[in-house]
C-alpha cells in the first residue's frame, strides 16, 4: 500500500487508513471468510490508500445471525427513550470526530473536504437527532370500529426486523445515515453494505455506534462487492427488508433476489432531472443554481439537474453565465484549499462519462464548455456543457452520473407543454423551477412528475423532507416521517369485550 498520503490529511485519519480493516460483525472487527481484500483508492490520485475485506455469502450469514440475535435480545428490550439517548450520543461522537470523518470521506470519495465537513458530517448528525425525536412518538391509533357488540380496537407500529442496507459510492456518509438513523429509531437491526469503492466512513460509523453504547449486532458492516455480498443480503431469508440506493439495473436484481421470502424493498434509484428557467427568473441566481446542481461532486448525484430548459428570451444570457462559471470551476484534490470540484470516482466512471460526451457530439450536440479530462493522474472530467441536445440522444435520455449538462431552449408559454417535455423520461426523482411568478411556481410544481420539486433552489437537504422518486427513480421515501414508516409494520388488535 502506498504511503504518499496528502499532506493535509489529519493524524486520526492517517492512523485509520493504516489499519487492517475487517468486517464489523456482532461488535467485533473480523476477517472475511475468504481472506480476500480490496484496494481502496484516492480518486484524485489513483493511488491505493487502504484495503478492505471482501465479504462472502458466509460472512453475510454471520452478520444476519448477529443482527437477529440483537433484534430479539438486547435491542428489543430498549425503551424508546433509551434509543433516543443512544442516538443522541452517537450524534455527539460524530461531531467529536468530525475532522476525521471529513478527511476520510474526502480522500475516499473525491468530494472537496469543505463540503464533507460542513455538509455531510453536519447533515448526518442532524439526521440522527431528527430521527431520534421519533422514537417516543411512533404511536398507533384507536379506531372506532362498527362490529356488532362492544370492542376495543387499536393499532401498533412495530419494527420490521432485520434490515439489509446497500449504499452507493457517491455519498457514503449521507447514504449510510439516511438508512441507519430511521432503522435505529424504529428498533430495527442492520446489516449495512457500503460500496466496495468507499467503505471507510461506514466502518468508522459502525465503531462510533458501538462507542455510543448501541449494542453489538445492532449495526453490522460488511464490506465487499455487490456479488456476492449485496446479492446475499437481498436474497437472505433472515432479512426482513432491504433498502437500496444505486442504479436501476442493480435495483432490478435486488427485487429478483428479494422475491424469495417477499421481503419489503425500498429503492432510491437514478434520475435525469430537469431544470426549467423562465424568463422572469433571477437569471444570475438561476445560472449559479444550474452549475451547482450539475457540477457539485462532479455531477455524481442522483438528483443532479442534468437537463436544462431555458426560455428562448433568456437562453443566451443564462447559457453565457453557465459556460462562464463552468470554465472557472477549480478542479483539484479535495484536500487542497480552494478546490471546487474533485474527480469522478474511478477510471471506469471517467471512461463512461467521456463516452457519453463523445456520443453526444457524434449525434449532433455542440460543446459549449469543457468536454475533456484534466491532470496527469486521478480521474478528473472537466465541467461540460452541451447545446443542441435533442430527445433520442443518449446524453439526453440516459443518466450519465458525471459533470455533463445538456442545455435546450423552449419558446412556449403553455405550462402543460413545457412540463410534458420535462416529464418525458423514465425517471422522476427531482426537478428545479426558476421563476419570480408565484403562480407559475405552484402550477409547475403540480405538473412535475418528480418526488422532489425545488423552486428557485438547487436542492432542499432537510432531514424532515422526504426524498425519493416517481417512475423508475424508485420505491419509497427516505428522510422525514416517511422513512419511519418504511422501517415499521402496522398491527391491528381487536378485543371482543362481550365475552
Amino acid at each position: 500500500m502506498t504511503t504518499s498520503l496528502h499532506p493535509a490529511l489529519g493524524e486520526a485519519s492517517r492512523n485509520f487508513l493504516q489499519r487492517e480493516h475487517g468486517l464489523l460483525i456482532d461488535g467485533c472487527m473480523v476477517e472475511a471468510d475468504s481472506g480476500r481484500r480490496t484496494d481502496i483508492l484516492d480518486p484524485a490520485t489513483g493511488e491505493v490508500i487502504a484495503t478492505a475485506a471482501e465479504a462472502s455469502a458466509t460472512d453475510v450469514d454471520r452478520a444476519v445471525d448477529a443482527a437477529r440475535r440483537a433484534f430479539e435480545g438486547p435491542w428489543r428490550k430498549t425503551t424508546p427513550a433509551e434509543r433516543t439517548r443512544l442516538m443522541l450520543r452517537f450524534a455527539e461522537l460524530i461531531e467529536a470526530h468530525a475532522e476525521e470523518l471529513a478527511d476520510l470521506e474526502c480522500i475516499n470519495s473525491g468530494k472537496p473536504r469543505v463540503f464533507c465537513r460542513n455538509g455531510d458530517v453536519v447533515g448526518i448528525a442532524e439526521m440522527l437527532r431528527y430521527m431520534a425525536g421519533w422514537t417516543t412518538k411512533m404511536g398507533g391509533q384507536t379506531p372506532n370500529v362498527s362490529l356488532p357488540g362492544e370492542w376495543h380496537a387499536y393499532t401498533l407500529r412495530e419494527p420490521v426486523g432485520v434490515v439489509g442496507q446497500i449504499i452507493p459510492w457517491n455519498f457514503p456518509l449521507n447514504m449510510a445515515m439516511w438508512k441507519i438513523a430511521p432503522a435505529l429509531a424504529t428498533g430495527c437491526t442492520i446489516v449495512l453494505k457500503p460500496s466496495e469503492q468507499t467503505p471507510l466512513t461506514a466502518l468508522r460509523l459502525g465503531e462510533l455506534a458501538l462507542e455510543a453504547g448501541i449494542p453489538p449486532g445492532v449495526l453490522n458492516v460488511v464490506t465487499g462487492f455487490g456479488n456476492p455480498a449485496g446479492a446475499a443480503i437481498a436474497a437472505h431469508p433472515g432479512v426482513d427488508k432491504v433498502a437500496f440506493t444505486g442504479s436501476g439495473e442493480t435495483g432490478r436484481r435486488i427485487l429478483q433476489g428479494a422475491s424469495g421470502n417477499l421481503k419489503r424493498v425500498s429503492l432510491e434509484l437514478g434520475g435525469k432531472s430537469p431544470v426549467i428557467v423562465f424568463p422572469d427568473a433571477n437569471l444570475e441566481a438561476a445560472a449559479a443554481g444550474v452549475c451547482s446542481s450539475i457540477f457539485f461532486h462532479a455531477g455524481q448525484i442522483c438528483a443532479a439537474g442534468s437537463r436544462l430548459y431555458v426560455h428562448e428570451r433568456a437562453y443566451d444570457q443564462v447559457l453565457d453565465a453557465v459556460a462562464r462559471r463552468a470554465n472557472s470551476i477549480r478542479l483539484g484534490h479535495g484536500l487542497d484549499v480552494g478546490t471546487e470540484m474533485g474527480p469522478v470516482i474511478s477510471r471506469r466512471q471517467l471512461d463512461r462519462v467521456m463516452g457519453y460526451i463523445h456520443s453526444g457530439q457524434e449525434q449532433g450536440a455542440t460543446l459549449l464548455a469543457g468536454g475533456g479530462t484534466t491532470g496527469e493522474r486521478g480521474f478528473f472530467v472537466q465541467p461540460t456543457v452541451l447545446t443542441g441536445v435533442k430527445p433520442g440522444m443518449a446524453v439526453h435520455d440516459e443518466e450519465i452520473f458525471g459533470p455533463v449538462l445538456c442545455a435546450m431552449s423552449f419558446d412556449d408559454d403553455d405550462l402543460d407543454r413545457i412540463s410534458a417535455t420535462a416529464n418525458a423520461t423514465t425517471y422522476g426523482l427531482a426537478a428545479s423551477i426558476w421563476t419570480s411568478d408565484l403562480g407559475t411556481a405552484h402550477k409547475m410544481a403540480r405538473r412535475m412528475q418528480a418526488g422532489i420539486v425545488n423552486v428557485n433552489a438547487l436542492s432542499s437537504p432537510d432531514s424532515a423532507l422526504p426524498y425519493g422518486g416517481y417512475k423508475q427513480s424508485g420505491w419509497g421515501r427516505e428522510r422525514g416521517y416517511d422513512a419511519i414508516e418504511m422501517y415499521t409494520e402496522v398491527k391491528a388488535v381487536a378485543i371482543n369485550l362481550n365475552v
